[in-house]
């Protein structure tokens, strides 16, 4: 056997053989960034969770540890229960409306011949726009005397309103701009969604027999776009949880705490009252049910997807 030949016969058991330190060597190349990532998304967790449990005070020269004291404190805390169910009932709104609202819009915008960008453009504006001076906008939309809603509701014979003043009402009000602001990111979402349905199973139904419209959005559509649903459930509700700059600008938690939420009342007891410890505490809970919401939606719904 000549040398060449025995080089090639020994060729693939050396290709097989793994290099000695790969592993190692890239442990420590990754080490730098994975300890920065951990640093800057579990260090501020850490910090809040340890002041929770002191009577700290922005500015104080000095704090004490009080174990649970806080947490039994929010127990006992009117506000906070109902700021809770405030952020409860905002989001039950807002989730559905704003994920089926994004789907309807994509659902007839996929459907046009001509015209689908711009429609999509026009139902984004919201997301890209800040949310802070819009809610400016909403405010003067529903002032009680000049706003453009109460005088079109003057125009039709009907009594104005004091839209962000009357307890029953100025929680939903907030609901809607939520679901005004929300939708168009559902909507650009849902329409990639339906841009990764294959064509070829329309016409596989098509040949089965299946009738277009609700059955064939039932068969085939709705389940390839499960995958998306899951993903615009999660964040919608994450996002809907996080709802301040609307609170904040219009009705600064009131009337008489109709509208005051979790992160209104978070910021508030930090930045207002400067009950730093207090305010880390109502940290603690939101980051809590943030997650514990996420994670029962996702084991839920996960097990009901057909991933394609």
């Amino acid at each position: 056997m000549s040398d060449s030949t025995a080089l090639l016969a020994r060729a693939p058991a050396a290709a097989r053989t793994p290099r000695v330190g790969t592993g190692a060597i890239a442990h420590r190349l990754v080490a730098p960034a994975a300890f920065l990532m951990l640093l800057l998304l579990f260090g501020p967790l850490v910090v809040v969770a340890g002041l929770s449990l002191t009577d700290y005070q922005l500015g104080a020269e000095s704090m004490a540890f009080i174990g649970l004291d806080n947490y039994l404190e929010l127990a006992e805390d009117r506000v906070f229960w109902k700021s809770l169910s405030n952020t409860a009932l905002y989001s039950l709104v807002v989730v559905p409306s704003s994920v089926g609202l994004g789907l309807l819009a994509a659902l007839g915008i996929h459907g046009l011949q001509r015209g689908g960008a711009w429609y999509r453009a026009a139902f984004f504006l919201p997301v890209m726009a800040t949310l802070i001076a819009m809610s400016i906008v909403w405010e003067f939309m529903l002032h009680p005397n000049f706003g453009l809603v109460n005088l079109t509701l003057k125009s039709l014979g009907m009594a104005p309103r004091a839209w962000l003043q009357e307890e029953s009402l100025a929680l939903w009000v907030l609901a809607v701009i939520g679901v005004w602001q929300s939708f168009g990111f559902n909507m650009v979402l849902f329409s990639a969604g339906l841009l990764g349905i294959p064509r070829a199973l329309y016409e596989a139904a098509e040949v089965d027999g299946v009738p277009a419209g609700w059955a064939r959005f039932r068969l085939v559509t709705w389940p390839m776009l499960a995958p998306v649903t899951l993903f615009v459930l999660v964040i919608s509700a994450i996002k809907s949880f996080q709802v301040f700059d609307t609170v904040h600008v219009l009705t600064k938690g009131g009337p008489n705490k109709a509208t005051e939420v979790l992160v209104y009342t978070l910021y508030a007891e930090g930045f207002e009252f400067f009950r730093s410890g207090y305010a880390s505490a109502v940290t603690v809970v939101f980051l809590s049910l943030v997650l514990l919401v996420t994670v029962l939606k996702t084991q839920w719904l996960d097990k009901r997807i057909h991933y394609a």
